[in-house]
């Protein structure tokens, strides 16, 4: 079954889009302890933070001694954001643990595709972004890469210059594929950035569906998707499903869904696809993430309570879909109403006690029977229930 989708590269990013939003005063012992218990959960890549300027992001001021504190986990890929060259000089101070990534390490053009989020959130015009493609291109040419990457960012839509069409996606990216073209250097990236929450669907799915017949020797694709409206993880399955398995798609997500940008106008609301969320929704699809989901919603509610209130994600509230008999709900189970009665699927039935029993007799099911013998409540090419004494027949 996953063998028709593409290879996902999942990017955890609590420790940086989502801390960077909230309160800088946060215990670095807590964020320590919350970096060594994601290390515990079987994510292969975690971003750990920012190096960057406190002025402007007073939450990552004392990113070194996260850096220093934490236990790195082997087998997990450690990064950190750094956006200029005494960034990446501080962020090499830490490696390892860290892996200094600058990109894919494929030369690539990009640019916003709104103008005023460029100015808002970088001080740099969109035109400033695009002189810079260039220099780009001659660096690759004077490095002889053999490869190159497009892309824009805002590209579905902005909160300050509304919708953004198909169409005029689709010309953008010609323009930066034809200067590549004209370099005589070969693209085979894509990506697509969402930093103000207006991804969806259908969206998606048709921007890559056309990348792939435009240019079908595109086959690495990112998507970085935000949760204003909540489309994000929908906008992610389209994005999984409009690829095949000689793909790879880089996407990302935070634990709880929280994090955002003070420059969209939505603030903490942006938010992102909760990494529970996503994770759950992959493993229904057959994609093997090797992630333990428990172990996961252990960190949701550890960020919950560092924050002071709960986030955005649903496996976190109602735990994943029980499939084996022993984490299956009690059929007696009282009445369960508030969100921490529900967490019994963690916590054990003590979180219901006391509450409303409105049946007359114990609940009985033949079907729970089965599924407790390790058999399907129901047989699609059996006997069961089709042929029980039970199930209606035709006359005669």
């Amino acid at each position: 079954m996953a063998g028709k989708y593409p290879t996902v590269i999942y990017t955890e990013e609590g420790m940086r889009e989502g801390m960077q939003i909230e309160d800088a005063n946060l215990s670095i012992d807590d964020k320590v302890a919350l970096l060594d218990a994601l290390s515990e959960t079987g994510l292969k890549r975690i971003v750990v933070g920012s190096f960057v300027s406190p002025r402007y992001t007073p939450q990552m001021e004392r990113i070194d001694e996260i850096v220093q504190k934490f236990t790195p986990k082997e087998g997990v890929t450690y990064t950190a954001l750094a956006l200029n060259q005494r960034g990446i000089e501080r962020a090499r101070e830490y490696s390892p643990p860290l892996t200094i990534e600058r990109g894919s390490g494929r030369p690539t053009l990009s640019c916003h595709m709104c103008d005023v989020f460029a100015r808002r959130n970088t001080n740099r015009t969109q035109m400033q972004e695009m002189e810079a493609w260039a220099p780009t291109i001659a660096k690759a040419q004077e490095l002889s890469a053999p490869e190159a990457g497009i892309g824009t960012n805002a590209t579905f839509g902005s909160n300050f210059l509304g919708d953004f069409t198909v169409d005029m996606v689709m010309k953008f990216l010609e323009k930066q594929h034809n200067l590549w073209d004209d370099a005589g250097i070969k693209v085979t990236a894509a990506s697509v950035g969402d930093p103000m929450g207006w991804c969806h669907p259908k969206k998606v799915e048709e921007i890559f569906y056309r990348i792939k017949e435009q240019w079908p020797e595109i086959v690495n694709f990112r998507a970085h998707l935000h949760n204003s409206r909540g489309m994000a993880v929908a906008s992610m399955y389209a994005a999984i499903t409009s690829l095949g398995p000689d793909d790879t798609l880089n996407v990302d997500g935070t634990i709880g869904g929280f994090g955002g940008c003070p420059y969209c106008g939505n603030g903490r609301a942006t938010g992102m696809s909760p990494t529970e969320d996503v994770m759950h929704m992959m493993d229904g699809m057959g994609i093997d993430t090797g992630v333990n989901l428990d172990k996961l919603i252990e960190c949701v509610w550890k960020v919950e309570e560092m924050l002071g209130r709960q986030l955005w994600g649903h496996v976190s509230r109602t735990g994943p879909r029980p499939h084996d008999p022993k984490d299956m709900y009690d059929m007696n189970a009282p009445f369960i109403e508030t969100l921490e009665q529900v967490t019994h699927f963690k916590n054990g039935p003590q979180m219901y006690e006391g509450q409303i029993y409105p049946w007359r007799a114990p609940i009985e099911s033949p079907y729970r029977d089965r599924v407790e013998q390790g058999l399907p409540p129901y047989e699609a090419d059996g006997d069961w229930p089709w042929e029980q004494d039970f199930f209606p027949k035709p006359a005669g």
